[in-house]
């Protein structure tokens, strides 16, 4: 699996949105926040940052921009009629396909942006869209007619989204401080405390806070005639073994990791790679240099021999043929960005790994506003010995 680099907490990001559905005149007063609250979202999107109210309901939206540049694909996105308003964070692939069926049945697009596509595939869908999207995704769709909020996120849980409700206001947003700059509880949920320290993270549907939690990877929230329901819209479907020759196999896997990496090369702005030297960084640098030659990969370096392992990046570079950069850093910086890493996290997140990655995207930020990275793989290609212990213990010590 080929993701766009993520980490659970602000580091590497695209867009950021917040939504506001207020119950009462109470809940109302609460809009007076949403330029703080817009305002620690900023980092996520550079680019542009507004909002609109609509009677009871309130959209943000911070913009890095990736495909269509132009201020007409900004957010919060709305259609001709002024009925229907988007805030959307991620990128759907298969777009330009969406796009090209929905200009079959008649629909006049204004920009070039993934956002127009999405905002039409719901009005004429609803969740049911949810099935068309190949992409990762957070959104939330609101038609002001029937007064009706849809929230997603992705099938893999890869965009961020978390809510907080009350007998006054529903607030959703892309990160935890975004919600907290309004009035909320913030009491610590102690059970995801234990949680955290049994997986050195807080899984969904917890948070930090007891009152605020992470809508689920392949999860819808709905809003209508005033109630609030959770819906599950996608699971990993089981299928038997793969039966086919290994051969066989081993042309589907490339076919599938071709395609994937293609699909996340679509950008208007420069795109890179992340590449540790490993063998999943190195086999997306691979494949994304086989599509796009001019190809610029980075990788983190120590002044400590221990910990740099750069000189593996550089090899594997010099064999794909990718422009590569490494970036050096010395103790004295590493210790110098340590409390801004510390500000950047949402909540308790124990992955020391995520902290060379913040350091190097505050250096290659300069240089490209898209990587691709590995995140993902070991999961699925069973990266570590755990993963092999986890299957041997679902199948009584065997395969």
């Amino acid at each position: 699996m080929v993701y766009h680099v993520y980490l659970h907490s602000k580091l590497i990001t695209l867009c950021g949105i917040l939504g506001i559905w207020a119950k009462n005149k109470v809940g109302e007063a609460q809009f007076d926040f949403i330029p703080k609250s817009l305002e620690k979202l900023k980092h996520r999107g550079p680019d542009n940052q507004n909002y609109k109210v609509h009677a009871n309901v309130a959209l943000g939206h911070a913009r890095l921009s990736i495909i269509d540049l132009s201020s007409t694909a900004n957010q919060p996105f709305s259609d001709e009629t002024n009925r229907y308003h988007l805030v959307f964070n991620g990128e759907i692939y298969n777009y330009v396909l969406l796009k090209n069926q929905l200009q079959k049945e008649g629909v006049i697009f204004k920009t070039e942006s993934d956002t127009e596509v999405l905002i039409n595939l719901l009005i004429k869908k609803g969740e049911n869209a949810l099935a068309d999207l190949n992409g990762f995704f957070a959104f939330i769709f609101y038609d002001a007619v029937k007064k009706e909020l849809l929230v997603a996120r992705d099938r893999m849980g890869i965009k961020p989204l978390l809510y907080y409700v009350d007998e006054n206001k529903l607030i959703f947003a892309s990160e935890l401080p975004a919600i907290i700059e309004f009035e909320t509880n913030q009491e610590i949920d102690f059970q995801a405390v234990n949680e955290y320290f049994s997986y050195t993270y807080i899984p969904a549907p917890r948070t930090i806070f007891s009152s605020v939690k992470k809508l689920g990877q392949g999860e819808f929230l709905k809003v209508k005639n005033n109630e609030i329901s959770l819906q599950k819209y996608y699971n990993i479907e089981k299928k038997p073994l793969y039966t086919s020759p290994y051969e066989s196999a081993k042309i589907k896997l490339n076919e599938l990791l071709n395609k994937s990496v293609e699909r996340r090369l679509i950008a208007d702005v420069p795109v890179g790679c992340f590449l540790s030297g490993g063998l999943d960084s190195s086999i997306i640098s691979m494949l994304a240099k086989n599509q796009k030659q001019d190809l610029h990969t980075f990788s983190i370096g120590f002044d400590h021999a221990y910990f740099n392992e750069s000189n593996f990046a550089k090899k594997m570079a010099n064999h794909i043929g990718t422009k590569h950069e490494t970036i050096v850093f010395s103790k004295a910086e590493f210790q110098t960005n340590l409390n801004a890493f510390f500000d950047a996290i949402d909540e308790p997140f124990a992955d020391s790994s995520a902290y060379a990655v913040f350091l190097l995207a505050q250096k290659t930020k300069e240089q490209v506003t898209v990587s691709l990275s590995g995140d993902g793989a070991d999961e699925l290609f069973g990266g570590y010995r755990k993963h092999l212990a986890e299957v041997k213990i679902r199948n009584m010590g065997g395969f």
